[in-house]
């Protein structure tokens, strides 16, 4: 029972790929430790109304129990969403998997990667996280924006090493 419970709770990047192909991943990128922020602090006022439910009187304790589990519920929820939320990187192309319940896989091949923007806001440069902006040649398209990724300059220079090894840039000038 807890194998199964953990493995569906695991993006399971593998089945997507084009073994066939040739098709390996290169880096398989998480949500930076940031956005497991809020879901703590959810936790932490959950904890709270606990607290509160133990010194409520027996009539009226129903409330901050319910409370506190609605706002479990809610952590948890948040939490899994970013853990089930993977950007991955391959020799052919980028995707994204993410869902819970559901799945959704986005995808774009290497060659239609026309520009990539790492943007770092101030928390992220202290915390070392910044988000990706990518354009293609489709506008719209489910990769456009990846957000809180952890080391995004390195992150970046990963898919630029991938991209001009494919040979999909043109040859480096001596």
């Amino acid at each position: 029972m807890a194998r199964w419970l953990l493995r569906s709770f695991d993006p399971q990047i593998g089945k997507h790929l084009l073994r066939d192909e040739g098709e390996v991943i290169v880096e398989e990128v998480p949500h930076h430790w940031v956005v497991y922020i809020r879901p703590s602090l959810e936790a932490l006022l959950g904890v709270g109304f606990l607290v509160l439910f133990a010194m409520t009187s027996v009539k009226a304790a129903w409330l901050p129990l319910l409370i506190a589990v609605a706002i479990f519920g809610h952590a948890g929820w948040l939490a899994l969403r970013h853990h089930m939320d993977r950007f991955v990187i391959t020799n052919m192309r980028v995707f994204r998997v993410r869902g819970v319940f559901g799945q959704r896989l986005a995808t774009m091949p290497l060659g239609r990667i026309l520009d990539i923007t790492v943007e770092k806001p101030l928390i992220g440069r202290v915390l070392n996280y910044g988000h990706f902006v990518f354009e293609s040649a489709a506008q719209e398209q489910g990769l456009r924006d990846i957000r809180h990724v952890a080391r995004p300059f390195e992150r970046d220079l990963v898919i630029q090493r991938v991209v001009q090894r494919a040979g999909l840039r043109g040859p480096r000038v001596p």
